[in-house]
């Protein structure tokens, strides 16, 4: 990964600005999980700061991927992270009521939305085809350092600072984040869509339902989140009703998946495959299923730890592969739209799995839910198989249209 950011200053900048970004993400999201916390007093807000956060912009996520594949790309992720900054310190300074705070916090969640399938693209524009993988697995390894580091930070850091300190500080990395986004050449995008904004969303779906590997990658992906992503609160209640644990073995299990994906990007961005990607996508698919599925089975924490460590290397596989796959094989101009679609259909998958999943857990147990979850995972992989079978690779960009130009 050293290796790859030293060649290439322009990755580097690109990867050091999702990383210190992402850093300060993960220090406001702990502040603000406490601050409403504290002032409420219900559980149900802190779970309306989440979907606010994470699931509702999801759901405009392909109007985000459209925005990528009509401007510039720097442009367009500069923007965002001002936009961000500049939300936070309204944040930071107002403190806001729960109504307002859940308005200001999506107005920031839908500028990371487009942020998503623009950084994605202009991976492809930074890097040789060899190496993508080896970058995708690269900006892996650093955003979820970060979001590992960041709580640890938090917990520093809010005794001393307080709630609007804290906030303050991720203000500060939004803005780090710009001014290293500007070492960036300009990427212009291909010419766009004749119609305008939706008749480019069209063409984008229009894409997905005829090519059926692309669709392949994002529905399989989908339906392995939306079983899956129900684990960590589960691990909750396993480890307490089940498997006997307290507060250090809850803490334990649920750093487990975290130390994986760490690994796993470490691994990928070290000793990248250039081929076989549809083959790394089906085993992370398979992995990280089993490992919820196998760890319903588990007779103790250490068991349990072991497996869900496995299952963030299968996660971390999975990642790497859908994303190079999509940035090797759609066409470019296409690639905005099919990113956006890709992420805001993880976030959906994620909103789904939090409420059937509770459901479940709610009316069976603990481990029912992880054997239900892992599963449906490993069912979803299949029908991923059949339909990977079924597909052929699209076609390269077109060469009739000029690549993303960078100055």
């Amino acid at each position: 990964m050293i290796a790859l950011v030293r060649a290439n200053p322009r990755f580097g900048a690109l990867w050091t600005a999702r990383t210190v970004s992402f850093l300060g993400d993960s220090l406001s999201l702990v502040a603000l999980l406490l601050y409403v916390a504290d002032h409420t007093g219900q559980a149900l807000a802190v779970a309306a700061l989440l979907v606010f956060g994470e699931v509702l912009p999801a759901l405009f996520g392909p109007l985000a991927g459209a925005l990528s594949d009509r401007f510039d790309l720097r442009r367009i992720m500069i923007t965002c992270e001002l936009t961000q900054a500049a939300l936070t310190v309204v944040i930071a300074l107002w403190l806001p009521g729960l109504p307002a705070l859940l308005a200001l916090v999506a107005a920031r969640a839908l500028a990371a939305q487009v942020f998503a399938p623009a950084s994605r693209t202009a991976v492809g524009g930074l890097v040789e085809p060899a190496v993508l993988p080896g970058a995708n697995a690269a900006l892996g390894l650093g955003t979820n350092g970060a979001e590992a580091v960041g709580p640890l930070m938090a917990a520093v850091l809010l005794p001393v600072l307080g709630v609007r300190g804290v906030l303050l500080i991720d203000a500060a990395t939004f803005l780090i984040s710009a001014a290293l986004l500007l070492r960036l050449p300009a990427m212009r995008r291909p010419a766009a869509t004749e119609g305008g904004t939706l008749a480019g969303l069209r063409e984008g779906f229009g894409y997905l339902r005829g090519n059926l590997v692309a669709r392949a990658v994002l529905f399989g992906t989908f339906a392995v989140v939306a079983a899956n992503g129900i684990d960590d609160v589960a691990l909750v209640f396993l480890t307490q009703r089940d498997l006997g644990g307290g507060d250090s073995a809850v803490a334990a299990l649920l750093s487990a998946v975290g130390l994986g994906l760490l690994l796993g990007y470490w691994l990928l961005s070290r000793f990248h495959p250039t081929r076989a990607m549809g083959a790394m996508l089906l085993a992370g698919f398979a992995v990280s299923s089993a490992g919820n599925l196998l760890t319903g089975l588990s007779w103790a924490v250490a068991v349990a730890f072991g497996l869900q460590a496995v299952r963030g290397l299968g996660i971390a596989a999975m990642d790497v592969a859908a994303t190079t796959m999509l940035q090797r094989f759609v066409p470019e101009r296409l690639q905005g739209r099919v990113f956006g679609a890709f992420y805001g259909g993880i976030g959906v998958a994620a909103g789904l799995s939090y409420l059937g999943g509770g459901l479940l857990l709610d009316a069976t147990s603990p481990r029912t839910t992880f054997l239900v979850a892992g599963a449906v995972g490993l069912a979803a992989t299949a029908g991923t198989v059949l339909a990977l079978r079924k597909g052929t690779e699209p076609a390269p960009p077109e060469t009739t249209e000029p690549p993303c130009q960078t100055d």
